[in-house]
């Protein structure tokens, strides 16, 4: 059997005996850059009046920071390679900062855009790293503390896009922004202070990188099944931008405003972030097909809802939607490992998350954005619906390739 090289002892090695603190220090950086993510929904009516925007463009916006994020995952990992995940952490987390408070002293939208897809840029490095070194941290056991991981991120949407609707209230979006730069800062001394360095030679990890391919992973069906996982993963980042980025505009009609809409938001995240845990032990007992149709399908029903209810109503479905909405790529990410081509992970997490992200990053302009333009938020919002839903019979092809565990309600 041949020796092939193994990207697992090539990043940055949390120690064993010190899980907990790894764990912290990827959740902290995990909460920063997803609310640094999602609090662009708070600011695309904000952009929308300052440059008389249409739907479109405020959807080519947002896919500037998410296109630069994905695109830009394989490279962070094979930097990681050379420099350690740690270090490859706390700087993109400086970059995303710094992409922020370039985006609050820019003078006009070009400044905006190439803002913007610095912090994207920035924002690349944690995913895929973090995910690793979670997943090697605690091997067999990983998929609790990478739903506890995924869980830090929704804290972080529940809690920045709020703070920065409240902090429009008083200030100008470009204050905002400097404010939330220095968060940034924060996080990445957090991260460079909690983040376990890395114990181990150049030259040890040079010996490690050569270790037997496993055969069960590498074969034609579990690269069939990863392919169809991450379709999966597609279709369900299409169809939460898709929704997230009409909501504002929904609620807006419905007679919310800013301090409203960001509350909304938190609503969203906040249910989002229960669902990565709810979800995650809906997987262990229900199995991930079960999961995986119920979260879907019920994230489609709520989205109509939104559609057709008053505000009042509309504010009490947002949770129960952010858990269905939020809460499936929880069960998708946990199932990585299991399905990882030739056994490599981080190498499985970055091509996992280039193509999800990537995927909603292409698809909110192109297809969503210019749907908005044509016919108007409303049907954008159902095209959204029948997004989610799609992701349902792929799911159940899906099931054939997962262990029986897995697909199995267990007892």
């Amino acid at each position: 059997m041949p020796l092939v090289p193994d990207p697992t002892s090539t990043l940055e090695d949390a120690p064993i005996h010190e899980p907990q603190r790894t764990l912290v220090a990827v959740g902290v950086n995990h909460a920063l850059h997803d609310g640094y993510t999602d609090l662009l929904y708070v600011l695309l009516p904000v952009w929308q009046a300052e440059f008389a925007l249409g739907y479109a463009a405020l959807a080519l916006l947002r896919s500037l920071y998410n296109g630069a994020l994905a695109a830009l995952q394989m490279p962070s990992t094979y930097l990681a390679e050379r420099l350690g995940a740690r270090t490859v952490l706390v700087y993109g987390t400086l970059l995303s900062a710094s992409g922020y408070a370039l985006a609050g002293a820019s003078g006009g939208l070009i400044g905006l855009c190439a803002a913007l897809t610095l912090g994207g840029a920035g924002s690349s490095t944690q995913h895929p790293l973090a995910s690793a070194v979670i997943a090697r941290t605690y091997g067999e056991s990983a998929r609790g503390p990478l739903g506890t991981y995924n869980f830090t991120g929704d804290l972080g949407k529940a809690s920045v896009p709020p703070l920065v609707g409240f902090l429009l209230t008083m200030t100008d979006w470009r204050s905002a922004l400097w404010v939330i730069a220095g968060l940034g800062v924060v996080a990445a001394l957090a991260v460079g202070r909690l983040l376990p360095r890395d114990r181990k030679s150049r030259r040890e990890k040079q010996d490690q990188a050569l270790q037997v391919a496993p055969i069960a992973s590498g074969t034609q069906t579990g690269r069939a099944g990863f392919r169809l996982l991450v379709t999966i993963g597609i279709l369900d980042n299409a169809a939460r931008p898709a929704f997230l980025i009409y909501l504002p505009f929904l609620l807006q009609e419905k007679g919310a405003g800013l301090t409203t809409v960001g509350f909304a938001l938190s609503l969203v995240f906040l249910g989002g972030a229960l669902g990565k845990a709810v979800c995650g032990q809906l997987g262990e007992r229900l199995g991930v097909t079960r999961t995986v149709v119920l979260t879907e399908t019920g994230t489609a029903a709520a989205i109509l809802a939104v559609i057709a209810l008053p505000l009042a109503p509309v504010l009490v479905v947002l949770p129960l939607l952010g858990v269905m909405l939020n809460g499936t790529s929880s069960v998708l990410y946990g199932t990585v490992p299991e399905l990882a081509p030739g056994g490599q992970v981080e190498t499985a997490f970055a091509v996992f998350y280039t193509w999800t992200l990537g995927g909603s990053a292409l698809a909110a302009p192109l297809i969503f954005g210019r749907l908005g333009d044509v016919v108007g938020p409303n049907w954008a919002v159902v095209a959204a619906a029948a997004t989610a839903l799609a992701a349902v019979p792929i799911m159940l092809i899906l099931s054939a390739y997962l262990g029986t565990m897995a697909s199995a309600p267990k007892r």
